[in-house]
Parts: structure tokens; C-alpha cells; sequence
């Protein structure tokens, strides 16, 4: 499999206004592995090779286990995340799939509950800008460094 075009090329200053804001988001004031969770989740749905190693391997390098990371794909059936992390999952799931079934009221009060108003738009933001990495990843084939197997 090869790159289709890099995109960083083709359409510069574009790039920039994303890359531009994805700096907020990471200066947004959420924590730092809430977002590369948030991140691992949205890019593992969207099937973005690219981001889920890249985020796979920064939330390991920032300090979260292993085990966590793994288990990020079946979140639900695992008690190694907090209440606020699965609120930010369940958040990260609905925005990413918004076509499918919208945001209910239900959904959106028990998040809100948990994250309150600001940091919802915050991790709303959050999700907007790793969809737009997903699928720029995506459409035009971002491959992944092959990493050396650790053993």
C-alpha cells in the first residue's frame, strides 16, 4: 500500500489553519491522556492506521499503560477507566458517528453531568479535529511507520 499525495503539500496553508487548530486543542486545558484516548477511540473507529498507532504510542510515551491503551477498543466491558474518561468515550462515539443516530438529550445529559458545559465544546472540538486528520488519512492513504517488533 502506498500514499496516495500528501496532502501537507498539496494544500499548505490549509494545513496550517489545522495544524493551527489542533495546537488549541492541545492547549485547551484537557488533560493530556483524556485526549489521546479520545483520539486512539475516534481514529479506531474511523479505521486510521496512521492515528491509531500515533496516538497508540504518545499515550504510552506520556506515561498511560499498556493494558489501557489495548483495552481503549472495548472500553465498555473494562474497569480500567474513569467515569469521566467514559463519559469522553461515549462524547468521542456520537460526534463520530453524528450520521448514524444524531446526539440524543439523553446522551447529551449524562455526558454534560459528567464533563460540564465547557469541557464538553472543549472535547467536542477535541473530536472534530481527529476526524478531520482521520479522514484526511484516510482518503489520501497515510501509512504508518512499521515499527521494529519489541520482544
Amino acid at each position: 500500500m502506498q500514499q496516495r499525495l500528501d496532502y501537507f503539500t498539496r494544500a499548505p496553508e490549509l494545513m496550517r489553519a489545522v495544524l493551527h487548530l489542533n495546537e488549541a486543542v492541545e492547549r485547551s486545558g484537557l488533560e493530556k491522556s483524556l485526549l489521546h484516548l479520545v483520539k486512539l477511540r475516534a481514529s479506531q473507529i474511523n479505521g486510521c492506521s496512521y492515528c491509531v498507532d500515533m496516538h497508540a504510542h504518545e499515550a504510552l510515551e506520556d506515561g498511560d499503560s499498556l493494558q489501557r491503551v489495548i483495552m481503549v477498543a472495548a472500553w465498555r466491558e473494562s474497569p480500567l477507566f474513569t467515569a469521566r474518561e467514559r463519559a469522553a468515550f461515549v462524547w468521542t462515539e456520537a460526534l463520530t458517528n453524528v450520521s448514524e443516530s444524531g446526539v440524543p438529550d439523553a446522551l447529551y445529559a449524562e455526558v454534560k453531568a459528567e464533563l460540564g458545559e465547557t469541557d464538553m465544546v472543549k472535547l467536542s472540538v477535541a473530536v472534530a479535529i481527529i476526524n478531520t486528520w482521520n479522514r484526511l488519512s484516510v482518503a489520501f492513504r497515510a501509512i504508518h511507520p512499521v515499527r521494529p517488533a519489541q520482544g
